[in-house]
């Protein structure tokens, strides 16, 4: 790394490179010479606690795309979320949340409302590099994932195991670990964790006009 007398020697360059590829989505090269004179170490930490850095400004995308537009599909939302990856200075923030939507799996073709999907986005910025327990709490709350595994659905007389299995099957304890007893204990305690209206919703669902 950087020398006692502060010049960035080549192996600098190439080693932060690395870690900002890994930790969050490359970096300018200026951004890497800076990254390098200040060291790893110093970076790292700088990755690790995001909130000592401003959030984005997300009033310059809401020009363009207003949450109405977020309602109509997801060209608003996706758009806001790479402007915060290009943007912002929280990579590793925003890896985690990428990496927890390819884990916690939801998507507009069922949900088919933009601004759902892009709240639970925001889930993830907010707990992703956190607790997994509050996590899975906060996950349980989220009204994307009650509608796309079905805990909407899920009443004392008629219960739905969608959520509850594939809480224990895929999302926390994994295939063996668990009994049906508890898929069916689960499901029973997450009752009445539902949403007021299904998802898309007029006036601003699917297809509102």
């Amino acid at each position: 790394m950087s020398t006692a007398t502060g010049a960035i020697t080549r192996t600098d360059i190439p080693l932060l490179a690395h870690l900002m590829r890994r930790a969050g989505f490359g970096e300018r090269y200026d951004v890497l010479e800076a990254n390098a004179a200040r060291g790893y170490d110093d970076t790292l930490d700088w990755l690790l606690h995001p909130e000592r850095e401003p959030e984005v400004d997300e009033d310059i995308t809401l020009r363009y795309t207003p949450m109405q537009v977020d309602a109509l599909g997801y060209a608003g939302p996706t758009g806001r979320w790479i402007f915060r990856i290009l943007n912002g200075t929280r990579p590793l923030e925003e890896k985690m949340a990428l990496f927890w939507h390819g884990i916690f799996a939801a998507g507009f073709s069922k949900l088919n409302y933009g601004l759902a999907m892009y709240k639970q986005y925001e889930m993830f910025r907010r707990n992703g590099m956190g607790n997994l327990r509050t996590l899975l709490v906060e996950l349980a709350r989220d009204p994307a994932m009650i509608y796309w595994l079905d805990n909407c659905d899920n009443h004392k007389d008629a219960p739905n195991e969608n959520w509850g299995r594939e809480l224990l099957e895929l999302f926390s304890m994994g295939v063996g670990n668990y009994t049906e007893e508890d898929v069916k204990s689960c499901t029973r305690a997450f009752t009445g964790w539902t949403i007021a209206n299904l998802i898309p919703r007029y006036p601003w669902g699917a297809f509102p006009l």
